[in-house]
């Protein structure tokens, strides 16, 4: 069957709710076929189904969350143990939430890692923008999209119209003369400027495992982690600024190496937000928080607790 009947088959189902039967009558083929073809259209990526969670399962995690850390809000999925589909289920939430308050016009500061990338996979949109999604930081062939800021701001522009722009410049630079250099030039300071004027930054927040993506992108060694770890750093945001427990700037030889936003600059935009799925980043999370750089915080339920009851066993207080 064509795409376009396909994705006919599909509107007819799902928006207008028209049975298999009837859709078995009108387009002359068998019950199983409009069944198969139904489950095609979800593989092809023209139907996405989403598991919306009852608000009032997170409401109260969310209002501690922004009374203890003086954030916005807070955006809290529902559990998952695989985590590539907790990935999906978080990012089809913030991709849900954009969708609905991003405004014409809008600049988008844009980072990078699998999060970030995931909001621009799962999302979907009919009102089309003339927004501007603007990459927040270098690029790096290694680690495929993912690591790309550039690929994710295309995609955000495809799904909900506008354009993007790239930052012609590595993300990370080893040199310091180096990447003051590229600081400098007139194209990458353009592009970054645009980036910190942007009304919404979507960044992820990046845990010190010895498998996290800057290790395995060869960015830093394992041996450097685990020093840094030592000196008291628990995790990065966008890649950028290493934070302790305190969202204080650690104090490590692996900082200021990227080229792109800091931690500075993300406090001037109106709404961060930043986007941990994964339960290794609790202490990463709570770091992050405290930096009073976002706005937006997109974690799962069981983050959010174990973020509160980690910051109240600190002396942050008392949950509920």
């Amino acid at each position: 069957m064509p795409l376009e009947e396909l994705t006919r088959l599909a509107t007819l189902y799902y928006v207008d709710g028209q049975t298999q039967d009837e859709l078995s009558q009108r387009f002359g083929i068998s019950r199983a076929t409009v069944g198969r073809m139904l489950k095609r259209a979800q593989e092809l990526g023209i139907v996405e189904i989403r598991v919306q969670h009852h608000p009032t399962l997170t409401v109260d995690l969310e209002r501690e969350l922004v009374r203890r850390f003086g954030i916005t809000r807070a955006l809290l999925s529902v559990d998952h143990a695989d985590a590539e589909k907790q990935r999906a289920i978080l990012a089809g939430l913030v991709a849900t939430w954009l969708d609905r308050n991003l405004s014409d016009g809008a600049i988008v500061a844009v980072g990078m890692g699998r999060n970030v990338s995931a909001v621009s996979e799962h999302a979907m949109s009919a009102t089309r923008r003339h927004a501007t999604f603007v990459c927040a930081i270098g690029g790096s062939y290694r680690g495929g999209e993912t690591m790309n800021p550039d690929h994710i701001c295309r995609r955000l522009a495809a799904r909900f119209g506008g354009e993007s722009e790239t930052l012609y410049a590595p993300a990370l630079v080893g040199d310091p003369a180096l990447r003051q250099a590229l600081l400098d030039n007139d194209t990458v300071r353009q592009t970054l400027d645009k980036a910190r004027r942007a009304d919404v930054a979507l960044v992820g927040i990046g845990d010190m495992s010895e498998d996290s993506n800057m290790v395995r992108m060869g960015w830093f060694s394992a041996q450097e982690i685990t020093e840094a770890k030592r000196q008291g750093t628990v995790g990065d945001m966008m890649g950028y600024d290493f934070i302790d427990i305190h969202g204080r700037p650690a104090m490590t030889p692996i900082q200021g190496r990227v080229v792109g936003l800091n931690a500075n600059d993300l406090a001037r935009i109106p709404n961060v937000i930043a986007i941990a799925a994964e339960a290794s980043k609790v202490t990463a999370i709570l770091g992050a928080l405290r930096t009073g750089t976002i706005d937006t915080l997109a974690t799962t339920a069981s983050n959010a607790m174990a973020v509160l009851n980690l910051d109240e066993a600190m002396g942050g207080g008392k949950v509920g």
